[in-house]
């Protein structure tokens, strides 16, 4: 399947989302995420389906395809009246005009004339026509109504019955054309305020979006092999390209440091503003600043590649996820169109039989079908979700999807791995000991196994003997005929002579020594020939996420594969209310299964043992310097290196979906009361037009509260 990651314009409300979900879906598209308040349609397509096909298929719904490759261009070539602003702007002289008779006080005979309105009416019918009748005769021709349905018929309505009072003589008693002009006019205006306002909701997203293109310098050679430097934009670069970065400079693009030390700043990555020391080897991410020092790097990822891009998807695809809260809001949408249209119909010939007047009936069920508002429930979620994904992206949270957000709300039980998610996982060497053997001969055999691992631990332990002690010298390592890592246990291999070696926990010697205290423990042939101990620091923010856990009534309990001795001493430490020790990844499994059928479990983990557990909790949180399928496995990455921001991650995650009920409630409200009240003929269609403008933007402003709102 291939992955296709469009922008579409012209949606207007949810019901245009669900309508390009359910076109996409019969051409054989999986796992589709549209998103009306970003334009964003995400979805992966078969090779063989042709996405010039799907491109024309969604244009003819109504709504314009621009690919991510021309969406610069697209934007570089907007023609007049190509935005609502820009309609509501040349709507507006005309509408003005109209309404000036309307002012107490104020008596232009010539505006009287119905010629005249017809005439200042016919330029704004045309342009609302053009927009809201093209979009909606689309809609209906597919059999698909969108929101602009109920604009068109409004508008065309109040037009045609005026048109027919000018074209009969009898004026007087059918002139409406303000009503036609008034409800085009003002629906621009509130549709522009409802894009202004979601737009804002999409701030933090875009902060990480400019910083994806920038300039660099980039380091070449002339036939004299003379170093010249000279600027080129960071989209031009390529793998393995050369670039020098200075001090202030942004880093353009994801790189390892080839010559210099620097002092990087990645909190627009991970949250973190204290800048982090950056040495040869290392690596500096794209869209971080390098405060001091300067260095020459060479290019490891372009493109989709880059990690500043994989966060920005993430978050896109996490926005085009629906949480189980939106799905009641969903089914109504889905039939709400022709819903408000029967309710309109009923309210004409009810007000029509009741008032024996087909004027004010008419005029009743106008305002019934513009004040009716299906945005209103289709944007309850993805706006909240956009400021919530957003903020949590700034401060170094990503949600995989959507579904986490809500979910947060449930848990009752936090389960943290030990090593490397509760302590730092920065080991150093502490002692070994040598019980057979030459010790030069041990440490070949340890560095030769423990260099296959992913481990922590074993990264530890490889470094600290990657050296010959005698010659200074890069170690030898045996060439082994097999080498595996038991998950849970250790590193097991076989040289060519059949020799068996095997380095790993307590239960892997337990038939060979009492002593449970070390480490690693080094076997041949089933007989023990060393161990090897390291030191691990405790995170200095692992005590007060435990104490803001306990805060919440939330338990905590450690799940490890360490013995219990060293369990039991870290879980006192911190206050961790229960310890499971000594557990193999299959047992953490199960227990992580047993555990989520009781209550709603999050699991924190950063190992490669910890990836099935991961994916079994309610959610699973991984450190974003975790081993790759810990990430993968995971629904909520931490990217400051620590646990610091998993308050945020609970209290973001809380408050989105508090934020989400908050708009839902409004929606349902809104369209509940306002649609009786213009059918009982207490609002105008004018100011029902105004109204349900108004009624998006409340929603899109109650979203972005969460930016500043206290979440932890």
């Amino acid at each position: 399947m291939e992955s296709v990651q469009w922008k579409v314009e012209g949606m207007d409300c949810n019901t245009c989302a669900i309508n390009i979900n359910k076109y996409l879906k019969k051409q054989g598209a999986q796992n589709i995420k549209v998103n009306y308040a970003t334009g964003d349609v995400l979805f992966d397509a078969d090779p063989h389906i042709s996405l010039d096909k799907l491109s024309s298929g969604i244009n003819g719904l109504g709504y314009t395809v621009i690919s991510s490759e021309k969406s610069t261009l697209a934007k570089n070539k907007t023609s007049f009246l190509s935005t609502h602003l820009q309609r509501f702007w040349f709507c507006f002289p005309f509408t003005a005009i109209l309404m000036l008779h309307m002012i107490p006080g104020i008596h232009i005979h010539w505006l009287m004339n119905h010629w005249v309105q017809l005439a200042l009416t016919i330029p704004v019918y045309l342009v609302g026509m053009y927009f809201f009748g093209r979009s909606a005769w689309k809609s209906l021709r597919n059999g698909m109504p969108n929101m602009n349905v109920l604009i068109a018929l409004g508008a065309t309505a109040a037009f045609i019955y005026s048109l027919y009072g000018s074209l009969t003589g009898q004026a007087d008693e059918y002139m409406f054309y303000e009503t036609a002009a008034t409800i085009i006019t003002i629906v621009f205006l509130g549709n522009y305020l409802e894009d202004a306002s979601i737009s804002s909701t999409q701030r933090e997203l875009n902060k990480l979006a400019k910083s994806q293109k920038v300039m660099a310098n980039m380091i070449a050679f002339d036939d004299q092999y003379q170093e010249q430097i000279f600027p080129v934009e960071n989209t031009d670069l390529r793998v393995g390209d050369l670039i020098l970065i200075k001090s202030g400079e942004q880093v353009p693009i994801d790189c390892k440091i080839l010559w210099g030390d620097v002092h990087a700043n990645e909190a627009i990555i991970t949250g973190e503003s204290l800048p982090i020391q950056k040495g040869k080897k290392d690596m500096l991410i794209g869209g971080s600043v390098i405060t001091d020092g300067t260095a020459k790097a060479q290019v490891t990822a372009i493109g989709d590649n880059t990690v500043l891009s994989g966060i920005i998807n993430l978050v896109k695809k996490a926005q085009g996820e629906k949480p189980p809260v939106q799905l009641l809001a969903d089914k109504i949408s889905g039939v709400f169109i022709p819903v408000v249209i029967g309710i309109a119909i009923i309210t004409l010939i009810a007000n029509w039989i009741i008032l024996s007047s087909f004027t004010p009936a008419l005029m009743r069920s106008i305002a019934v079908l513009v004040i009716a508002c299906p945005c209103a429930m289709g944007l309850a979620t993805p706006a909240a979700i956009a400021v919530g994904l957003g903020r949590a992206a700034r401060n170094g949270v990503l949600f995989r999807n959507a579904t986490s957000l809500e979910l947060f709300k449930d848990i009752r039980k936090a389960v943290f791995d030990k090593t490397g998610t509760l302590t730092t996982g920065k080991f150093i060497l502490s002692t070994y000991e040598v019980k057979s053997g030459d010790e030069e001969v041990f440490k070949k055999i340890v560095y030769s196994l423990e260099k296959y691992s992913n481990h922590p631990i074993a990264k530890c332990i490889t470094e600290a003997f990657a050296k010959d002690t005698q010659t200074e010298k890069k170690r030898e390592e045996f060439r082994w005929k097999k080498v595996e890592e038991i998950k849970g246990l250790g590193m097991k291999a076989e040289d060519n002579e059949g020799n068996l070696y095997i380095a790993g926990s307590f239960k892997t010697a337990e038939a060979l020594t009492a002593d449970e205290t070390h480490n690693v423990y080094i076997l041949k042939n089933n007989e023990l020939i060393g161990w090897v101990d390291v030191k691990d620091e405790v995170r200095p923010e692992a005590k007060d996420v435990i104490n803001y856990l306990h805060s919440k009534n939330i338990e905590t309990i450690l799940l490890s594969g360490d013995r219990y001795a060293k369990c039991k001493q870290l879980a006192d430490q911190l206050g961790i209310d229960t310890i499971i020790a000594e557990q193999t990844p299959e047992q953490k499994l199960n227990i992580i299964e047993e555990l989520t059928k009781q209550q709603p479990t999050a699991m924190i983990g950063d190992g490669i043992n910890d990836a099935p557990a991961l994916a079994k909790a309610t959610i699973g949180i991984s450190m974003n310097d975790a081993s790759h399928i810990a990430v993968q496995s995971a629904q909520v990455i931490l990217m400051n290196h620590g646990l610091k921001n998993l308050p945020l991650a609970l209290g973001l995650g809380k408050h989105t979906y508090l934020t989400i009920k908050q708009n839902l409630f409004w929606a349902f409200s809104y369209n509940i009361i306002a649609i009786p009240v213009a059918a009982f003929g207490l609002l105008t269609p004018t100011f029902g037009a105004l109204v349900m403008g108004l009624s998006d933007v409340v929603l899109a402003i109650n979203s972005v509260r969460l930016f500043v709102k206290k979440v932890v």
